[in-house]
């Protein structure tokens, strides 16, 4: 899934390490989800926006990858 946990990440000037820290992760955790190789659970990515002080829509963005458009159900 398309997300700018990097750039938060960045902008706050923080490690992965730091960050996975902060929301009780590890830092391979982290790197996955930025990597877009993991997509995190409900509850951690409301702990990363949260974190962020921003909304998980700020953070996430299922529907550029087409998840979430052109549903058959």
């Amino acid at each position: 899934m398309k997300n700018t946990v990097r750039r938060h990440r960045n902008r706050a000037d923080m490690s992965q390490a730091d960050l996975a820290a902060a929301v009780d992760v590890t830092r391979q955790t982290i790197n996955a989800v930025e990597r877009e190789r993991y997509d995190p659970s409900i509850e951690l990515a409301f702990k990363l926006a949260a974190h962020f002080d921003c909304r998980v829509e700020d953070l996430f963005d299922p529907e550029l990858n087409g998840v979430g458009t052109d549903r058959d159900d």
